[in-house]
């Protein structure tokens, strides 16, 4: 049996206690380690051992006690070191010993759990969520068709006068209604059953087991009241009441599965970007259509207009627009011509295309990009996990408060006992209180993501949102990674174009950066040179067709007038004992990035202090201050002193915000209280960041901290909301005031609303 047979196989719905696990050839297929490359990053641990962190999707998991659940079977698995569910991404990830475990395994355990669990990038996984989503939409169908015809036939009972509907007449109506409340009962609340049953199994308490009680308590005693009238249930229907509330549930259930499902919709985009197969060039020449596991660098491949690259590569034949939008955050379409360079998962926009693939899998660049999205995906901050811990306290409150109303009201009022306890037990929304703050945090993940900056800490947006001084470093993060010509000088009776000539011509002989700097300012220069030399950290010599010894470089070797000023460099130009009018000078200096003075200027604004601290020269670090409007500058700082400064910013009471590229800026990145990695820069700098900008674009800072204060403000009226609602709608429904359809509607709009408010910040 293939793997989407097996799963197609699986049960429609969740009406049983729990899942069976999976068939043979989907665990066969699970253990093969090609299958899971697209999931699983392996890594070695300080004993030297092969350790695997593998990400699944989850289905059937609703609310905070579910995660717990997963974790708690997944983690009972031999050789399991680690495991972490995100409600709000319904994302599992699992630290485990590939000598002591299987795959297989895991996703079994989550099966015993009563859950379903696929590889989070496998088509299967896309394929059982849309199936979810189908189901949960049957579920609400047939409970909302079921309680528009109970409402149907109980509704003259409620408006006739006692003894205007025949006795037999009513029973019938009554009789009726009970039968069409069993579909709801057997399919629609089926999920309620299910996930209490895992709970209870577990000796853990979650959400469903009160929902679960109502609907059972309610269904018998609207059973006793149809089939006895006269007995201890009374004669009022119930039956009405029970089919309602298990509709509103259902239809905010599947409201919210949608509303989180568009929450990490952008971050699921980066999951899912390589092909599932491509055309692979064989040495001599032919073609076959390969799977993405059998790739290797060296492969030479095919790509086709409108695909993907399944690596980093380079370009062999042809040329093409591509979109790199959302693996480098450059939002506009790229040229590649034949010699230039393919990032992996950009999109091919224009021609078929060769190239051949330098790295494939782990050590790509999107490999990187999805490891960190996945962890953003599965992570859960400080104040989730401190939501969760809420969870099972709160829910074993509820059901305390549910019996005491039930005992108390059965000696104030008998008759309303039973609704006053089944309100109670609805109407709580531990959901709500668990998912204020991942849902918003998932969101802003993704909202992020399209723009090309990526987490990697989640809690980081706390500390964002707080940071009151950004410090940045100057070489390669405000100034660009090239020297830029800006003077050029010579004496008023030089030949210009002579010298430009000449000083182009042995600037293009050598890689040095200062001649590369000059030879892309001024441009070709065509000279037959003989004789060519290089002196390191000198210069460049040769002679020219009159047999004549010409330099470029620095002006002491050379014999030129002119000096370096400051921290700008300078090359000359000149032949040996040259005339004042054989001589020129060019002076360069860093190259700011276009957006740093918007950006910074963005922060102001945001009554954000900005400082520069840098290792470069004092001059070099003072004249990019000055250009920027930075008041408080440091040059030749080094990584200690950077440390030193960071620290007694931090000691003041500042929450400091760090952005930086270099391998330099790693410990200070690592230390502040949140940080910004470029996406040019060095791999330890980016390790140590909690934000990566992918386009290296600085006006993304700025704009991250707008949004990171959107969040804080969002995860406080969600959790002020959750507060709000339970300490309101509970002490309503003790009082009798809160009938149990309204109590059903409340909880399931509850949860639904806190989605809804943290999905704005994906806009």
């Amino acid at each position: 049996m293939t793997p989407d047979a097996a799963l197609a196989a699986w049960p429609a719905g969740e009406l049983r206690p729990s899942l069976p696990p999976l068939a043979p050839g989907v665990a066969a297929a699970l253990d093969d380690e090609e299958s899971l490359a697209g999931c699983t990053r392996w890594q070695q641990t300080a004993d030297g051992s092969r350790e695997a962190l593998t990400t699944f999707a989850v289905q059937g998991m609703y609310c905070a006690a579910c995660a717990g659940l997963i974790e708690s079977a997944v983690s009972a698995v031999p050789g399991v070191r680690g495991a972490e569910v995100n409600a709000a991404s319904r994302r599992l990830q699992v630290r485990w010993d590939p000598r002591r475990a299987r795959a297989s395994a895991l996703v079994d355990a989550v099966a015993r759990a009563g859950y379903r669990a696929l590889p989070a990038q496998r088509a299967d996984a896309q394929a059982a969520l849309k199936q979810e989503s189908r189901n949960a939409l049957w579920r609400l169908f047939v409970a909302g068709f079921c309680m528009m015809q109970v409402m149907m036939l109980t509704l003259p009972v409620y408006l006739a006068e006692p003894g205007e509907i025949a006795p037999d007449l009513l029973a019938l109506l009554r009789w009726a209604a009970w039968v069409l409340s069993l579909p709801v009962l057997l399919f629609s609340a089926g999920p309620f059953f299910g996930g209490a049953w895992r709970a209870l199994r577990q000796r853990r308490i979650g959400m469903d087991v009160p929902v679960a009680l109502g609907i059972a308590i309610t269904f018998i005693a609207g059973t006793g009241a149809t089939f006895d009238p006269g007995g201890r249930f009374g004669a009022e229907p119930y039956l009405d009441s029970m089919t309602m509330f298990v509709a509103f549930l259902l239809g905010g259930r599947w409201l919210e599965m949608r509303a989180r499902a568009r929450s990490t919709e952008a971050l699921d985009a980066l999951l899912q970007r390589l092909p599932d197969s491509v055309e692979r060039i064989a040495a001599d020449g032919s073609v076959e259509r390969v799977p993405m596991a059998r790739l290797r660098a060296g492969d030479r491949v095919r790509v086709a207009a409108g695909q993907a690259f399944p690596g980093d590569g380079t370009l062999q034949d042809g040329h093409t627009e591509v979109d790199e939008a959302l693996v480098s955050g450059e939002s506009r379409p790229v040229l590649r011509r034949a010699g230039d360079g393919v990032i992996g998962a950009s999109i091919n926009l224009s021609a078929p295309v060769v190239v051949r693939l330098d790295r494939v899998g782990e050590g790509t660049r999107y490999q990187q990009i999805v490891d960190l999205v996945q962890r953003a995906l599965t992570e859960r901050p400080a104040l989730v996990r401190a939501a969760d811990r809420l969870a099972g306290p709160f829910l074993w409150t509820v059901l305390a408060l549910a019996a005491a109303s039930g005992a108390a009201w059965s000696v104030i009022d008998p008759p309303r006992a039973l609704w006053i306890a089944v309100s109670v037990l609805i109407v709580t929304c531990p959901c709500a209180l668990a998912l204020a703050a991942p849902a918003a945090l998932i969101s802003a993940a993704g909202a992020l993501a399209r723009r090309g900056v990526l987490v990697q800490r989640l809690d980081a947006f706390e500390a964002l949102a707080r940071s009151d001084l950004v410090c940045f470093d100057k070489t390669g993060t405000l100034t660009q990674d090239r020297l830029r010509l800006v003077e050029t000088r010579l004496a008023p009776d030089a030949d210009a174009e002579g010298l430009r000539v000449r000083a182009a011509s042995l600037a293009a002989l050598s890689r040095h950066p200062l001649s590369v700097a000059l030879a892309e300012a001024l441009g070709p220069g065509q000279l037959d040179w003989a004789e060519v030399r290089e002196v390191a950290g000198r210069g460049v010599e040769a002679l020219d067709p009159t047999g004549r010894t010409w330099r470029l470089g620095a002006p002491d070797w050379v014999g030129a007038t002119g000096r370096s000023e400051g921290a700008r460099p300078v090359v000359a130009c000149a032949p040996r004992d040259a005339s004042p009018s054989e001589q020129v000078a060019y002076f360069f200096d860093e190259a700011l990035r276009p957006e740093a003075a918007d950006a910074l200027q963005a922060l102001r604004r945001q009554g954000v202090e900005v400082r520069l601290l840098s290792g470069d020269a004092p001059a070099s670090v003072q004249a990019a201050a000055a250009s920027l409007s930075i008041a408080q500058a440091e040059g030749s700082a080094t990584p200690e002193r950077k440390l030193e400064a960071l620290a007694a910013w931090q000691r003041e009471g500042r929450c400091v915000a760090m952005v930086g590229d270099g391998l330099n800026d790693g410990p200070v990145l690592a230390r502040a209280d949140v940080s910004f990695a470029l996406g040019h820069g060095s791999a330890l700098a980016q390790q140590r960041s909690d934000f990566i900008i992918l386009g290296s674009r600085l006006g993304e800072v700025p704009a991250a901290r707008l949004l990171a204060q959107r969040t804080r403000r969002v995860m406080r009226q969600n959790l002020t909301w959750a507060v709000f609602y339970n300490a309101a709608c509970v002490p309503l429904a003790m009082a009798g005031w809160l009938p149990a359809w309204a109590a059903g509607a409340g909880m399931a709009l509850s949860s639904l609303a806190v989605v809804l408010n943290a999905l704005r910040l994906s806009s």
